[in-house]
Parts: C-alpha cells; sequence; structure tokens
C-alpha cells in the first residue's frame, strides 16, 4: 500500500483535532492485546484494527460454534469449528493488511498471562467468565497494565478502566468470584448481537482514548446501560477502597496462584 492511500485510509479520524497525525502516529506505534474473541473481543479488534493499532493481540483458547455467530462479528459461517483466534487474526489481516495481529490460541491462567501481557500497552478484557475477569484484573494491577472491563448479559452491559493510580480496580466493587450457579450466564438469560457490540465498542474506544491522550476515561467509575430502555448511567466509586485485596493498603494477593481463579463450589 502506497504512502497515499495509508494516509486516506485514516483520515477521516487525521482531520479530528483530538487525533491529528500525532495521534495517528501514537495509534501505529501502540499495541492492544484483547482476551477474548468474541462477542465483544470482536467489535473491539474490527474497530482497532480499522483504527490503525499497530499491534493488536488477540488471546481465545475456544472454536467457533453456530451459537456464536448472532454476535461474534469476527467470524463466519465458513469458520464453524475453526480456533476462535486463528479466526479472528483472518479477518483482522483483511480488514487492515498494515497493522501486525498476533494470535494466542491458548486460555491465559495464572501460570502464563503474564508473559502474554507484558508485551502491550493496553488490555482489553472481553471474557464471559469471572474467573477470567478476575485473572485479568489482579494481572494487570500487579503488573501495573492499564485494561478496560465490560460485560454484556441480555440486553444490558457495563464497561469500566483501570489504569494505575487513577481509580479503583474491578475487584475493587466485586470482590470476590461469584460461587458458581448464584449469577445468571449467557447461556440461561441469553444475549442480544447489538449489545454487545456496543459494549465492545465503547472498549476499543477506551482505547484509543488511553493511547491518543482524547478524552476522559472511565476511570473511578463504571458506565451501565439498558439498551431495552436507553438508560445510561455513570456510577461513582470511591477513590481507593482499602480493603481491596490487590490494590488496597492491606493487599494480601501478591502474586498469581492458579487455585484463586477457579469458580468456586
Amino acid at each position: 500500500m502506497s504512502k497515499t492511500e495509508e494516509v486516506n485510509r485514516y483520515t477521516r479520524q487525521t482531520i479530528m483535532k483530538e487525533i491529528g497525525e500525532e495521534g495517528q502516529q501514537k495509534l501505529a506505534e501502540a499495541s492492544v492485546l484483547i482476551v477474548g474473541a468474541g462477542g465483544l473481543g470482536s467489535p473491539a479488534a474490527m474497530y482497532l484494527a480499522s483504527a490503525g493499532v499497530g499491534t493488536i493481540g488477540i488471546a481465545d483458547c475456544d472454536t467457533v460454534d453456530i451459537t456464536n455467530l448472532n454476535r461474534q462479528l469476527l467470524h463466519s459461517t465458513a469458520d464453524i469449528g475453526d480456533d476462535k483466534a486463528i479466526s479472528a487474526k483472518q479477518t483482522l489481516d483483511m480488514i487492515n493488511p498494515n497493522i501486525t495481529v498476533n494470535a494466542y490460541n491458548m486460555r491465559l491462567t495464572a501460570d502464563n498471562i503474564a508473559d502474554v501481557i507484558k508485551d502491550y500497552d493496553f488490555i482489553i478484557e472481553a471474557t464471559d467468565n469471572f474467573p477470567s475477569k478476575f485473572l485479568i484484573n489482579d494481572a494487570c494491577v500487579l503488573m501495573g497494565k492499564p485494561f478496560v472491563h465490560g460485560g454484556v448479559l441480555g440486553f444490558s452491559g457495563q464497561v469500566m478502566t483501570y489504569v494505575p493510580d487513577q481509580g479503583v480496580c474491578y475487584r475493587c466493587i466485586f470482590k470476590e468470584i461469584p460461587k458458581k450457579g448464584t449469577v445468571p450466564t449467557a447461556k440461561q438469560v441469553g444475549i442480544i448481537g447489538a449489545a454487545a457490540g456496543v459494549v465492545g465498542s465503547l472498549q476499543a474506544l477506551e482505547a484509543i482514548k488511553y493511547i491518543t491522550g482524547a478524552g476522559e476515561l472511565l476511570t473511578g467509575c463504571m458506565l451501565t446501560i439498558d439498551t431495552l430502555t436507553m438508560d445510561i448511567r455513570r456510577v461513582p466509586f470511591p477513590k481507593i477502597v482499602d480493603d481491596c485485596p490487590v490494590c488496597g493498603e492491606n493487599q494480601t494477593i501478591i502474586c498469581l496462584d492458579e487455585e484463586n481463579y477457579k469458580f468456586k463450589k
């Protein structure tokens, strides 16, 4: 691709004063890891690739199932049975061949997560289970990595961003992994694809804002949205939660132990 074609690709965002050529260069030099190539990770990855984020990592250990296709736009009917991470990379390579896409066809665990996230500037938590959400939070806090959490169920979703020393973490609010069966899942309740698209897009926006320095991040608060009523709320949190075991004054989580990130019976 010629220099002119590359400039034209991003012209609709470089003409914005919040981005400009300097912001576009920051995006080109940035790296973002997306954990989960599903309903949230799909729109997040596609928009970051389209925006020109230079390096995108996709981590997922699952394969494409027909039930994924109502919301997981990285994959198509032809990809059923394929590894999601590989399918995601193929899609992103087609969207923007000028960026680097790293596929991690693996489950991130307490043993390997540090080795994966250490090379990335920003993490997008786009998983669908609580042990993974807590693991990503704790790893990012311990390693000083900024990340954005996303969750969606039915028609509703939530987003919050953690940046070191700029607000509370996910564990500050939710404390511990819920006991299995106490919180409904998407398999039980269902999920509308467009709602996942909204939340995943917001996560991509948080990554872009962090990289470029544009606007205000969702730090110290959580954005909740009910797409049935279009009721959108920004819920503020305390600046510090002293009893948080991973970022509070009396920190008890100082390393990652695999046993801590399993569903409790």
